[in-house]
């Protein structure tokens, strides 16, 4: 199957979320044969590389999804920190009217709502995606939603249901004490019925939560979802190539 052509798509807002998160949302006439109801899927940003016409590709999660006034538009939510890659500090320094080539998008990474109740563990990174979730559970989901911010200020207010309690963890050092998710998470009660688990997060973290959840009786393939997003110290080409090799 061809992967469909890069959309040019343009900027229409810039919202500060939190201290550390910046949301950049996208329209355009790229828009129109964007597909439907993308919320959780992911796309790639083709950024400007200076001095080379080989753009630097960058992955990131589609938090929202909508008609508006204007047409078709997309939310982009970006980590911000001090060490800014390409793609933070593209969005960092664009301004509305600014245009970018976006690829995409990929599956989106919905979980089972047949469930009994489901657990959402993740960093900054996944929060669009756990967000998304959160958002199309049934009424009476339950269960828990484990999430690492930067900085208490970076805490947001999710829209879930009310018998989904929600942890948040503060790390002011991403990337470093990759059992800070876990140690969370063997706190928690493990409840009655079949679980769904959606996992994302830096790559360390990550081992150690794959680690804890694969030999479980009540997990298997089809209702364990667990992936790396980034790991501390790697440019996504290196990280890519390392989840590559974990899967051999």
């Amino acid at each position: 199957m061809n992967r469909p052509a890069p959309r040019e798509l343009t900027l229409l807002y810039k919202q500060q979320l939190s201290p550390h998160m910046l949301r950049l949302t996208l329209g355009g006439k790229g828009m129109g044969d964007f597909p439907t109801d993308q919320a959780s899927a992911y796309v790639k940003l083709m950024l400007p590389r200076p001095g080379s016409d080989h753009p630097v590709v960058r992955t990131y999660t589609v938090r929202a999804d909508r008609e508006s006034n204007k047409g078709r538009e997309i939310d982009i939510d970006f980590v911000i920190h001090k060490d800014a890659g390409p793609a933070s500090s593209w969005a960092m320094a664009s301004q509305p009217g600014d245009s970018i080539l976006v690829g995409g998008p990929g599956p989106t990474k919905m979980v089972d709502h047949s469930a009994d109740w489901f657990l959402f563990v993740g960093d900054m990174t996944a929060l669009p995606a756990i967000s998304a979730n959160l958002e199309r559970l049934p009424e009476d989901a339950q269960g828990h939603v484990v999430i690492e911010v930067i900085d208490a200020d970076d805490i947001q207010t999710l829209k879930a249901p009310v018998n989904m309690e929600l942890h948040w963890l503060v790390n002011p050092h991403p990337g470093m004490y990759d059992s800070l998710l876990l140690d969370k998470v063997q706190q928690l009660s493990w409840l009655k019925g079949r679980p769904s688990v959606w996992c994302a997060c830096e790559f360390s973290s990550m081992r150690a939560l794959r680690d804890h959840f694969r030999p479980h009786p009540d997990l298997t393939r089809d209702n364990l979802y667990i992936s790396s997003y980034w790991k501390l110290g790697m440019k996504e080409e290196e990280h890519k190539a390392i989840k590559q090799a974990e899967a051999c």
